[in-house]
Formats: C-alpha cells, sequence, structure tokens
C-alpha cells in the first residue's frame, strides 16, 4: 500500500489544482406509441451528449434539451419531471434526491442535497407501537406519518440557478405534453400495479391507475394526468415557491393529515421552511481515479469509497469479472464497510459523522488486514475512525424493490451530473396530492430511538434527514476529466450495484453496458448476497466453502451510466428495468 500511495501523490497534486475547493477526504415532444419511434435516437453510444434514464421518454425528454443547447442539469430536470409521470413508483416531485455535479468550465465538484426532512412533529418513538415495539414496516409506511417534507423541487431550482442554461419553464414542456396526451402503461408498471397491496385503497389511484372498479389496467392503456400537468404548469411559472407555499403545498398537507391510515402532522410551515442544502461532495483515490460521491446524510459515497479504498491492494484486474475470488474479496470489505456505516452515519447537521477518519487512507489499510483470501470472516464489528457522539444502530434496511431511480447525464460542454431520486418504498406513502405520489422517506430512520441505552444517531427528530444509501457517483482520471457518471436504485443495496459497476469498468475494462450487465453481488454484513438466475449461482459452493453464507437476490438494480472513451461515450441502461441511453 505505501507503495501505491506514493505512486498516488503525483495524481493527487494535479486533481487537487483541477478540482479547486473539493477536500480529497482520506488523502418537448413525446409520442404516444411509447419509447421514441425516432431513426437518429441510437441508444448506447454517443460523441457530443448523452443521458442514461430510467424510462425512454424521459431519456428523449433530457435529449431534447441538450439538442435545445441545455446543460446536463436542464436535461436532467426535464427527463426528472416525466419520470413522475412514467415512472411514479420510483420517484418523483413528491419525494427527494442527491445529485453529484461537474463544472467542466472551472473544473469544481459539488453535491446537492435535496433529501426530505421530518416535520416539526416528529420525534424518536413515533415508528414504535403502544408496548414500545418498533412497528412493522408497512404498518409505518402507508399513511401520513412515513411522508417527509418533499425535497426534489427545491434542490432542482437550486442546482438550475448554479448551472442551468435554458429557461425553467421550458423544462416541464414535455412532461405537461404527455401527462395531458397520455402515456401508454408499459408492462412492467401494469405488472407491478397487479401485484401493489395498497395503492388500490388511494382515491387519487381510482380511475387513474386502475379502473374504477379496482381492476389493474391493461398494458398499452393510454393514462393521462390532467392534474400534475396543471401541477407542472404552476411550477413552470411560479419556481419552487408555487411548489412549497400555497395551494399545492395546503393539498400535501391535507392528504398527509387527513390520511385514512397514519394521519401524519405536517404542516405548512413544515413546507415553507425546506432548504435544499449545497455540500461539499466526498471524494477519495481509487487506483489512478478519484471517485467522487454523496457524503451524509446519504452513506453511499462514503461507504463506496471505504469499499474501494479496501480493495485496491488487490489485483482484481488479474480475476475474470464477478470470479468468485473477486466476489468474496469485494463482499468481505463490504460487510466491514457497512459495520461503519450503521455504526456511524446520519445527519450531520444533528450528529457528528466522522467522515475524515472513516475514509483516511491508514484507516483503510487497517481495515483491509481483516481480508483473509482464504476465509469469510462472518458478521463484522465497526472500527474506530474517531470519536463518535451517538450509534446509528442496524436500521431496518428495506429493499425498496422497484422504488427509487436514477440519471446519469454530460452535455456538449463536458458537464457531468449523477443524480438518484426516490419516493422511497414501491408507491411511497401511497397518498396522491395534485397527480403525485408522496414518499414513505421518514421511515429511513431507525425505528428503535436507542440502542444498549445509548441514544441512536438516525432517529426521528423535527427538521432531521434519515439516513439513505443513494450513492450517484463521478469519477475522473489523472487529468481531472470525468470518465464515469454512475448510479443506482435498490435501497441498501444500491451500494453494492454501483460498486460493482465502477469495478467492472475501471478494473475489468468493461464496456458501460456490460458493466451494468454483470451480475449483482454484495454484502450488507448479514451474508453475501449474489444475484439468483445468474452465472454466479454456480459460484455458490465455492463461497460457501470459504465461509461466506450465500443468499440469492432478485434483479431490482436499475443502474444507468455513462462511460467516457477516446472513442466517445458509451451508455448503459440496467435491462432489469425499463431504462435506455441515448445521446448524439
Amino acid at each position: 500500500m505505501p507503495a501505491m500511495l506514493m505512486n498516488f501523490l503525483p495524481v493527487v497534486t494535479r486533481m487537487c489544482a483541477v478540482f479547486a475547493g473539493v477536500a480529497l477526504l482520506g488523502a418537448c415532444e413525446a409520442r404516444l406509441e411509447g419509447p421514441p419511434a425516432v431513426s437518429d435516437l441510437k441508444p448506447g453510444f454517443a460523441q457530443k451528449h448523452m443521458i442514461a434514464a430510467a424510462h425512454p421518454l424521459a431519456a428523449k425528454a433530457g435529449l431534447t434539451m441538450l439538442r435545445d443547447g441545455g446543460s446536463a442539469v436542464d436535461a436532467a430536470i426535464a427527463a426528472q419531471m416525466v419520470l413522475t409521470l412514467v415512472e411514479p413508483q420510483s420517484s418523483g416531485i413528491g419525494g427527494g434526491a442527491f445529485m453529484v455535479h461537474f463544472n467542466a468550465t472551472n473544473g469544481a465538484i459539488d453535491s446537492y442535497d435535496g433529501r426530505e426532512t421530518a416535520p416539526a412533529s416528529a420525534h424518536p418513538r413515533m415508528f414504535l407501537d403502544t408496548q414500545g415495539k418498533p412497528r412493522g414496516f408497512f404498518d409505518a409506511a402507508v399513511g401520513g406519518t412515513s411522508v417527509g417534507v418533499p425535497g426534489l423541487i427545491r434542490m432542482l431550482e437550486m442546482v438550475h440557478k448554479d448551472h442551468g442554461k435554458l429557461p425553467w419553464h421550458t423544462l416541464f414542456a414535455p412532461a405537461v405534453k404527455l401527462a395531458e396526451g397520455g402515456f401508454l402503461l408499459s408492462k412492467r408498471l401494469a405488472g407491478i400495479l397487479e401485484r401493489e397491496r395498497y395503492l388500490r385503497e388511494t382515491p387519487g389511484a381510482q380511475g387513474y391507475l386502475y379502473h374504477l372498479s379496482g381492476a389493474t389496467k391493461a398494458p398499452g392503456s393510454v393514462i393521462k394526468n390532467p392534474a400534475l400537468a396543471d401541477t407542472f404548469r404552476q411550477i413552470a411559472s411560479g419556481g419552487a415557491r408555487a411548489f412549497y407555499e400555497g395551494a399545492i403545498a395546503k393539498d400535501i398537507v391535507a392528504a398527509v393529515r387527513g390520511a385514512a391510515k397514519n394521519p401524519g402532522g405536517m404542516r405548512l410551515d413544515d413546507l415553507a421552511r425546506y432548504r435544499a442544502v449545497k455540500r461539499k461532495p466526498v471524494c477519495g483515490p481509487y487506483r489512478s481515479w478519484l471517485v467522487c460521491g454523496m457524503g451524509p446524510p446519504s452513506s453511499g459515497g462514503v461507504t463506496m469509497l471505504q469499499i474501494l479504498g479496501m480493495v485496491q491492494d488487490f489485483d482484481l484486474a488479474s480475476m475474470a469479472p464477478a470470479a468468485p475470488a473477486a466476489v468474496h474479496i469485494v463482499s468481505e470489505a463490504s460487510a466491514l464497510a457497512f459495520a461503519d456505516r450503521n455504526a456511524y452515519i446520519g445527519d450531520p447537521d444533528f450528529i457528528k459523522v466522522p467522515t475524515t477518519g472513516l475514509l483516511n487512507a491508514g484507516y483503510l489499510r487497517a481495515r483491509a488486514k481483516h481480508i483473509s483470501l482464504q476465509k469469510s470472516g462472518g458478521r463484522r464489528q465497526p472500527g474506530a475512525p474517531g470519536a463518535r457522539t451517538a450509534f446509528t444502530g442496524a436500521a431496518q434496511q428495506t429493499d425498496k424493490g422497484h422504488s427509487t431511480t436514477h440519471l446519469s447525464v454530460i452535455d456538449g460542454d463536458g458537464n457531468a451530473l449523477a443524480m438518484t431520486s426516490s419516493i422511497e418504498t414501491i408507491f411511497g406513502s401511497r397518498l396522491m396530492a395534485r397527480g403525485f405520489l408522496l414518499n414513505n422517506q421518514l421511515t429511513d430512520f431507525s425505528f428503535r430511538p436507542d440502542h444498549r441505552g445509548q441514544p441512536v444517531a438516525n432517529h426521528a427528530a423535527p427538521g432531521k434527514r434519515p439516513r439513505s444509501s443513494m450513492s450517484p457517483t463521478l469519477v475522473f482520471d489523472d487529468k481531472g476529466d470525468v470518465v464515469l457518471a454512475i448510479g443506482s436504485p435498490g435501497g441498501s443495496r444500491i451500494i453494492g450495484y454501483v460498486t460493482k459497476a465502477v469495478i467492472g469498468a475501471l478494473d475489468w475494462k468493461l464496456s458501460m453496458q456490460d458493466a451494468v450487465d454483470l451480475p449483482n453481488f454484495l454484502s450488507r454484513n448479514r451474508g453475501t448476497e449474489i444475484e439468483r438466475g445468474t452465472a454466479l449461482e454456480k459460484h455458490r459452493p465455492s463461497l460457501e466453502a470459504l465461509g461466506h453464507q450465500v443468499k440469492l437476490i432478485s434483479r431490482h438494480s436499475g443502474l444507468q451510466g455513462i462511460l467516457k472513451t477516446s472513442k466517445g461515450l458509451q451508455g448503459g441502461a440496467d435491462g432489469r428495468r425499463e431504462g435506455v441511453a441515448y445521446g448524439d
């Protein structure tokens, strides 16, 4: 490791000159027939600009903005508004997001926190039953109590003021047109709606996503949402203030407080007080690259950088992609990182998070010594990166199934972003207001407010942001050029999904699509998880022989990435969902 670090110092020095102000912690058209039937939309490769998003209509909206001279941020906003409509199970203006952004003009890397906050009525024991025990997840998630103050619109307005080129109101045009004219219900969304247990009871969903009888609409049905079109128009003309104050805010509060199940205590003041936060990204070296992600209150960036920091002394490049030895090494590092994640990371505005200590090169070297090539270490304990003020607790790690979405953009000027957004679990709280679903992000708080007599750092409190695992990520070469934008949905598994794709692209030199398509494997410090129905299943005996407790997981990732090569931009869209990468 020391020799590797010495070799890396010139790279870091050059990067520091490029990435001024970034702390190196630790050293509008839309067709009704569905996907764009346009001959010049060629998925997967581009020379000038590209967007990778979770739905073809969203990717097309973003590409329209890029073609009109818009920035990466303009494309992301247009795509996200369309995703609110066509992917309601995953994200939308009723939820929140994190974004990591690169400005090619001055080399600045910024991260934007649009995470939801708890209303003033929140308290540490809000998810305990009358006996003082944690409630069942869906007992707490469905209804008004779980709804956090949405952060997406405030964050997008902030980032647009910093990096937008096109007028704000024009970015809503594709979504308005689709909401009014309709889009075709995909087979995937129809299947999710058919399996959904709670949304059918939501008045706003009856006659919209479901027939008035309660029956699921068939794939290919035209879905219109005039209420959402009107909401988009108000935000387009009035900005974020139109969302957080006035009629829209009143309807959000009414939906939360008037919920038939678990009515919440959100008030108009909670919405009016919400502010997005511009934070320093967390960045660290990985071999000859610089990897930057989202810091707390997301655990994604720190945990992923810990994994990469622990494995970079192992020669993964000499191993076949996702070979048993590689799965073993990465999973062992992941278990160690997740032990730290659960012990230390929460909202930095409420607790002291030892981010610098967690990413310190010496600390990661010491943690890496616990990785044996001959045997799994089993369940790991947290290390000691620095003093902590509270224990975060092993919070319930929901898989979030089909919820959350990610998009990546690189524009013609070289600006890049990775943005992950979510309404938490599938269809969020199942409450609707003005045509959009409200989140249930408050269930990302630890249900238990204390652990062995100590307060749990990730407990609920007024104004607090729950810990997340969203991992929007940008990677830079030793010249300071962005080479990779990547991210994924998937609950706490997001960290493993993104780490796998980064290693696939950087160490195994896979194309962006092949890196995305790699079988998923990870450890959240409670067994080693491998993707069901993939080639990894045949390696299960080898992993178990090393002492791994192997579990099979379903295909819930939704990686969307862009890889910059000497020949142009490669897009990768996760075939486990409906994503696509479009560019010119």
